[in-house]
């Protein structure tokens, strides 16, 4: 009879990411320059490398890819907190809800083999460079692209089936300004123990390991380049370097968020605005700045379009 009269949730009120109006003012603001500046970026770079029939190597189509999850990416959240900005009640549906931590963690895991990936083209590259060819084929290249669109769809399906199992039959507020895995978690009416334990697992462990081995593979790097030649060294520096600070903005919230027993942190919502919003715009933008093949497509592309 108990669970006869319980109450299905069918929407959650998001209480955002501060109650001060002067704080969301500002961060609304700031967040839409940044938005509207960073995100027609993310775009350029995607059009510079499939117009450019210089940037065909397998690091320039890794790089385009990122672009692209970035771009997806920051639509899952940046656009609904935005509005929510503006509004007085903050609403989501169950099923938005849902949606919207599917795609969050489709596109985010995505990303991370993305990762991955892009280490192990540098790895060949630097350290096995004469069976690069043979190794980063068009083929193998796109096969790479597919698995890892599949091991993000695969992670991301795992988080949702396990949340569809729970009832939600009390409080509906959720303590932050979009849909993710601890917060939905945390008002299902059950003991969420395991569930929890199966997510840190299945996000949170995952998200360490996946670090620890990228920061190995590029220290292994480092360390075969040192009796390079200047000019070669200093690029393979270069590159490694950009990939470490993005590896380091991608993993390092994630880890924070993931690998820990689902209670709520003071910096837990700013440590989410910048992995969700700020860093994956961020990120092939960092990648650009540093490389000067792709700096100068965009440049030739730029003054095309303008001439």
């Amino acid at each position: 009879m108990e669970s006869k009269n319980r109450t299905v949730i069918t929407e959650f009120i998001l209480l955002g990411l501060t109650q001060s109006r002067d704080i969301q003012l500002l961060v609304f603001v700031l967040v839409l320059i940044f938005y509207f500046i960073i995100l027609p970026g993310n775009f350029l770079i995607i059009f510079t490398i499939r117009s450019d029939p210089g940037l065909t190597a397998p690091l320039y189509f890794f790089l385009g890819n990122l672009a692209f999850l970035d771009a997806s990416y920051s639509f899952i959240v940046a656009p609904r907190m935005l509005v929510d900005f503006l509004s007085e009640k903050k609403v989501i549906s169950y099923r938005g809800c849902i949606t919207q931590l599917f795609f969050l963690h489709f596109l985010g895991g995505g990303e991370g083999l993305l990762l991955v990936v892009m280490a192990f083209d540098r790895y060949i590259a630097i350290c096995r460079p004469l069976h690069y060819s043979t190794v980063m084929n068009p083929r193998a290249c796109y096969a790479m692209l597919l698995a890892l669109w599949l091991g993000g769809f695969v992670h991301s399906i795992i988080q949702v089936v396990f949340i569809l199992r729970l009832p939600f039959c009390g409080p509906n507020q959720l303590d932050n300004f979009f849909c993710d895995v601890p917060q939905v978690i945390k008002l299902a009416c059950t003991n969420t123990f395991v569930v929890e334990l199966l997510m840190v697992f299945n996000s949170g462990l995952m998200t360490l390991l996946c670090f620890l081995g990228l920061l190995a593979s590029y220290a292994v790097i480092l360390c075969r380049i040192r009796g390079s030649s200047s000019e070669a060294k200093n690029k393979a520096m270069s590159t490694c370097t950009t990939h470490i600070i993005v590896i380091v903005f991608m993993f390092g919230p994630g880890i924070f968020i993931y690998t820990r027993p689902f209670r709520a942190f003071p910096a837990d919502k700013v440590v989410s605005l910048f992995h969700t919003v700020i860093f994956p715009l961020l990120n092939p933008v960092i990648y650009t700045l540093r490389n000067q093949e792709v700096k100068a497509s965009m440049k030739k592309v730029f003054n095309k379009h303008i001439a």
